[in-house]
């Protein structure tokens, strides 16, 4: 698959359990290296199967994009202003292109609206992603997952360059 097969478009609410489904994907495919099993699950939402109530909750208070090939959601990104929230690519699509476009198309956003710098939560594993991309790490630091549980991540951020 090209990187010019893949188009975007605002997800909605009939691509809930999809979404769903790619979160947790993306989590199961992970090696416990950087994080241990229990934290996987609960960064998961402890879910093996997919539930699209917080991603239909998310969908009011986020930006939430999804690409797509044809009919197939393949992964999703989901933004506020000039915050990167999440970033999730179905391990089948993952390494063609898919995060990349989803990333770039948050900070044409961003930038579309005057911003200049975004920032991001990076989980260990997707660290060196964000780097290729441009982004610097600011600080590791703890994040608290919605059952309690915390893990350490990387705060980042990129300076978008202007068009103008």
């Amino acid at each position: 698959m090209s990187a010019s097969k893949i188009s975007l478009r605002p997800a909605d609410e009939k691509d809930g359990w999809a979404l769903s489904a790619i979160h947790i994907a993306a989590i199961k495919a992970l090696p416990a290296t950087f994080y241990t099993e229990q934290e996987l699950f609960a960064w998961r939402n402890n879910h093996n199967q997919p539930d699209s109530s917080n991603i239909l909750k998310n969908m009011k208070l986020e930006s939430l994009w999804v690409a797509v090939e044809k009919d197939v959601v393949m992964g999703f990104a989901s933004f506020v202003v000039d915050e990167l929230i999440g970033l999730y690519v179905h391990p089948k699509y993952q390494g063609q292109g898919v995060g990349r476009a989803l990333v770039e198309h948050f900070c044409n956003k961003a930038s579309d609206r005057g911003i200049d710098k975004v920032i991001t939560t990076a989980s260990l594993y997707a660290e060196g992603f964000y780097l290729r991309l441009g982004f610097t790490a600011i600080k590791r630091a703890p994040h608290y997952l919605r059952n309690g549980v915390v893990v350490p991540v990387t705060k980042m951020s990129k300076i978008l360059i202007s068009a103008d």
